[in-house]
């Protein structure tokens, strides 16, 4: 095996060697690490959606096995979710949560001072510890979902990438290969190229385009293409039909904005305040009951009022928009924010992007419910309240919105969704003007610096060193 790569690599620097052209030598060199870490992105997010979609139909499959089988939940929910915390808790700390947070606060630490301290957010223990605790998760039934995982496991395979490249290569950004895998792992997870670039530009950088557009946008490209070609052309939800919406529906679409940027900002303080309060707990006992007892209150309401508490929630997304089965009652909306808040709480690894989705859809299908819609302006309810939940939880408007578009090919009501995203955006910032990621990040960064300067400052110099031998911010 080492003999046959040892001939390809001399086969390929052979060839290399051939060419005569300087800068396009250079121009190769730069955009290589960019296509190998998309390729292999693209692959990854293709397998984690298989294992993620095979563990919720598990749990779908538990739950309607016969009458008696969804009371196992009370056994297998707290169980799933003792095994998530105890590998997030035991190997990766800071593989807990959504992952957006881990990158922001990478890419806040990617420069020659801090650098060596994005290994704990950012690292192949951290991916595997992601994917494992997720998957245990939600085969228990926890409200999480994968998009926010892939795109930390997509910045940890471009910054390992980046480590991994000789002392005498040319140097490379370690901040933009992370921007790069992580608009890459939101473009391959969803499906969406310009949800990816946008939430590239508004959420994770604040560096200008012009010096990484080339490899932001082959990223995003190669990742979205390897997905695609492995799963085949698909939209993540579908074509909902919205045609002859009255123009009085802007008013209704005004109320599900506010109701979901209220929500939405409120489920996002309600985690962090449990997150201060439970640093409160000392005793390891204390710290493994947590997540038991919010287990086994996630199955009570699944099994007591309705089972649409579990999961990610992208049946109900499919269920409003495509079938008949419209009208949702007033109480899924809050089981939905109440799963996430005891799911999140816990300190296990999953995504907030789907259920965040999953409850603006429940929201705006409410709404419409109330007033009697037709099927077509539920469903314009159902995409503003995607819309609007997701905006109040992450503060970018514009990502929200290209997300919902390109997810289910709206573009006929854009300036619907824009006008939800903006306005739940502002009622937002009324709650707080720092958005639920702002904080998370904040917090993981002070932990880091708390930690790490436990460590031995021979340690800080050595692994300084080794990054700075291989390549400059």
């Amino acid at each position: 095996m080492n003999n046959t790569l040892d001939r390809i690599r001399k086969q390929l620097k052979h060839r290399f060697d051939a060419i005569d052209n300087i800068h396009l030598k250079r121009d190769l060199l730069n955009a290589l690490p960019f296509w190998v870490g998309a390729f292999i992105t693209g692959l990854v997010a293709v397998l984690y959606a298989k294992l993620f979609a095979w563990a919720e139909a598990g749990t779908r499959y538990v739950y309607h096995h016969s009458p008696e089988s969804k009371w196992w939940f009370v056994l297998l929910t707290p169980l799933c979710f003792f095994i998530g915390w105890w590998l997030v808790n035991r190997y990766a700390p800071f593989a807990r949560g959504s992952g957006i947070p881990q990158v922001t606060a990478a890419i806040d630490l990617s420069n020659p001072r801090h650098n060596y301290k994005v290994n704990r957010l950012l690292s192949m223990r951290v991916l595997g510890i992601k994917i494992l605790s997720s998957l245990f998760v939600i085969l228990g039934g926890g409200i999480i979902g994968r998009e926010g995982p892939t795109i930390q496991i997509s910045a940890a395979i471009f910054r390992q990438i980046n480590r991994w490249l000789p002392g005498w290569y040319p140097k490379i950004s370690k901040r933009n290969m992370i921007i790069t895998g992580a608009a890459a792992g939101l473009a391959s997870a969803f499906n969406t190229p310009l949800g990816g670039i946008v939430f590239a530009i508004e959420e994770l950088t604040r560096t200008h385009l012009n010096f990484f557009k080339s490899a932001l946008l082959t990223g995003v490209i190669i990742a979205g293409l390897t997905a695609l070609n492995l799963l085949g052309p698909y939209l993540y939800l579908g074509y909902p039909r919205l045609d002859n919406i009255p123009i009085w529906m802007v008013f209704v679409v005004m109320l599900v904005a506010i109701i979901g940027g209220l929500a939405a900002s409120g489920m996002g303080e309600a985690i962090l305040f449990i997150m201060r309060r439970k640093e409160r707990l000392t005793s390891n006992v204390e710290k493994m009951v947590f997540p038991l007892v919010c287990g086994l209150l996630i199955a009570l309401l699944a099994i007591l009022v309705d089972e649409r508490i579990l999961g990610s929630g992208r049946e109900i997304m499919l269920d409003t928009l495509f079938t008949e089965n419209k009208r949702l009652s007033w109480y899924v909306p809050v089981l939905r924010v109440l799963g996430s808040i005891l799911t999140f709480s816990t300190g296990v690894a999953g995504g907030i992007f789907a259920p965040a989705l999953s409850a603006g859809a429940s929201i705006g299908a409410v709404v419409a419910g109330w007033m009697y819609l037709s099927d077509t302006a539920t469903n314009l309810l159902v995409l503003c309240g995607m819309v609007g939940f997701l905006t109040g939880i992450t503060r970018s408007p514009f990502t929200s919105s290209i997300l919902v578009i390109e997810m289910t090919n709206s573009h006929n009501i854009i300036f619907y969704l824009m006008m939800t995203a903006l306005l739940a955006n502002l009622i937002s910032n009324l709650v707080n003007r720092h958005g639920f990621y702002d904080q998370l990040k904040s917090l993981y960064i002070l932990e880091i610096h708390r930690t790490e300067a436990q460590r031995p400052p021979v340690r800080e110099k050595q692994e300084e060193g080794e990054t700075s031998s291989n390549q400059s911010t």
